[in-house]
């Protein structure tokens, strides 16, 4: 009974901490852009990358850690030059970087020393993260962030506004739960996606009802992917949580960073529609 009761203040403040990660690294990349132009749009990305893949390789302890994470931080570099090199910058640069990535994961388990365990899990966990900075790396294409100059307009705020809400919900009512042993409940999705459209309508204005129905579409699309990114990687690190020490606050890294990487494609949509 004792080790429920500590363990229910521990998961209360791993959402806390998980929901200043995502107001924090939202505002690096909104931010960073208005203060400091595309140099800074690129710093925020590199940061976000460097943090996603040294925080998840160190919560989940994969098979081949290292590699897994030196693989994953090579993947994003390349990714984030390819965008920037290109003459005519586009979804399909970062496409270049998959191929190589996986050949390169095979070799690493090659080159591991026996035994070789987990092998399957080893190269999950170096496919997730080549994925997840790539997708980072969408972020410096041009107007990907939709904020023309203004970041109040960004989609990145409702991406960041579910997100936040989804962990601050969870911290006080994670009842009545997603599934066993996760501590994401129904309402934090719900108050997710309903925080996401409220954002998106204050972005998109409410002034026609041609703004009214981008803010809510904008605002329901962006709100349930994030809130499913949200709990994917809940799920992915509910072994993680209950651990102690660097692995547990690593694991807020990953819980705040990953779901905002697999919205991008989701904002990419939203950009070319």
């Amino acid at each position: 009974m004792t080790t429920a009761l500590e363990s229910r203040p521990s998961a209360r403040g791993g959402q806390l901490a998980a929901a200043v990660a995502v107001a924090g690294a939202t505002a690096l990349l909104v931010g960073a852009p208005a203060a400091l132009g595309e140099p800074g749009r690129l710093a925020a990305v590199v940061l976000l990358q460097a943090a996603l893949a040294a925080g998840w390789v160190a919560a989940t302890a994969p098979a081949g850690a290292r590699g897994v994470a030196v693989l994953a931080l090579v993947a994003g570099v390349v990714a984030d030059l390819l965008v920037g090199a290109a003459e005519r910058p586009g979804p399909g640069a970062v496409l270049a970087v998959a191929g190589p990535a996986l050949l390169a994961s095979v070799l690493h388990q090659m080159l591991r020393r026996p035994p070789r365990r987990d092998v399957v899990g080893s190269l999950g966990a170096t496919a997730l993260l080549v994925t997840a900075v790539c997708a980072l790396a969408l972020l410096l294409l041009p107007d990907l962030a939709g904020d023309d100059g203004d970041p109040a307009g960004s989609p990145l705020l409702v991406v960041g506004a579910a997100l936040v809400t989804g962990h601050l919900v969870d911290a006080v009512l994670p009842r009545p739960a997603v599934a066993e042993g996760v501590r994401r409940g129904v309402p934090g999705v719900l108050l997710a996606v309903a925080a996401a459209v409220a954002v998106a309508l204050w972005g998109s204005g409410t002034g026609t009802l041609v703004d009214t129905v981008t803010g809510v579409t904008t605002g329901l699309v962006l709100g349930l992917v994030a809130a499913l990114a949200g709990l994917a990687a809940s799920f992915a690190l509910a072994d993680a949580r209950s651990a102690a020490g660097a692995r547990a606050a690593a694991g807020v890294l990953g819980d705040a960073v990953l779901p905002l990487a697999a919205c991008v494609p989701a904002l990419l949509a939203l950009a070319v529609v």
